[in-house]
């Protein structure tokens, strides 16, 4: 059973200016949650009992005041009686916990960083899901996307999930390659009519420890500057898979939402607020 998450949330947010100025990314609402707390409670209803986010040196940061107990507010509902509320205040079961990764954003950038920072500062030696914290996935009744990933991978595997737009749209993502049912490779950004697939990477993974140990290494072992290129974690995927491991590629049948544009975030609204009223 897989019990631990690495949940990346540190970063400006620059597609988001002026809003993200005050506001992290990750804790833009979406219906009456922040965008972050779609992936960690569907996370924690997965069976993870401990998930490591990587946060920003900024203070305060709003992603842990988030997840931590607010005892005034507490009282202030006890006292008054609002036991519904209460329970909404309580953003965490007891027998989870959120370890906090400091990344400094003047650093090493690229979406392999916060996890080789995790690997290496928490000793991380078996499988994890690694989600990011600003877009998930909308299945409401339906499997969840970490569902989706664990019931697919094996034992010694790792596991990527796929989700299917229109081919047209393919031009603004990572496409998968895929060949019975395992990972060949992640094509960035292809033309529609040269896309090995409609199947696009939406960062959501189970890592095992082969794959982490790789990661750590490409961070650790380049030192690229800031106008070269980023530490995209595609790179030891695809290195991965070249020397042999095996990454599943789970399908989906739910929403992708993604909070990284206006359009984006208020798509997502629209979903899970409808969803909600109906």
């Amino acid at each position: 059973m897989i019990t631990k998450a690495i949940i990346p949330v540190a970063g400006w947010g620059t597609r988001r200016l002026p809003i993200t100025k005050i506001i992290e990314k990750s804790m833009l609402p979406v219906g009456n949650r922040p965008l972050v707390d779609y992936s960690v409670q569907e996370l924690i209803a997965a069976g993870v009992k401990d998930i490591y986010m990587v946060i920003s040196n900024v203070e305060p940061c709003q992603v842990r005041e988030f997840y931590r107990d607010n005892l005034a507010l507490n009282q202030y509902l006890m006292d008054r009686g609002k036991e519904d509320s209460l329970k909404l205040a309580k953003t965490l079961p007891d027998d989870v916990k959120i370890h906090y990764t400091v990344q400094d954003p003047a650093g090493k950038y690229g979406t392999a960083v916060p996890i080789a920072m995790v690997v290496k500062q928490y000793k991380i030696n078996e499988p994890v899901l690694v989600f990011m914290g600003d877009d998930f996935i909308w299945n409401p009744g339906g499997e969840s996307a970490a569902e989706s990933l664990i019931k697919i991978v094996g034992e010694g595997e790792s596991a990527i999930l796929g989700v299917e737009i229109p081919r047209e749209n393919v031009d603004k993502y990572g496409v998968l390659s895929a060949e019975d049912g395992k990972l060949v490779g992640v094509v960035e950004k292809p033309e529609p009519e040269e896309a090995p697939s409609n199947l696009i990477n939406v960062s959501k993974y189970i890592m095992n420890p082969d794959l982490l140990k790789r990661i750590v290494k490409y961070v650790d072992e380049n030192s690229f500057g800031p106008g070269e290129q980023e530490y995209m974690v595609t790179d030891p995927i695809d290195e991965y898979i070249k020397e042999g491991g095996i990454m599943r590629v789970a399908p989906t049948d739910g929403e992708f939402l993604d909070g990284g544009s206006i359009e984006g975030w208020l798509h997502a609204n629209n979903v899970v607020c409808n969803s909600e009223i109906a």
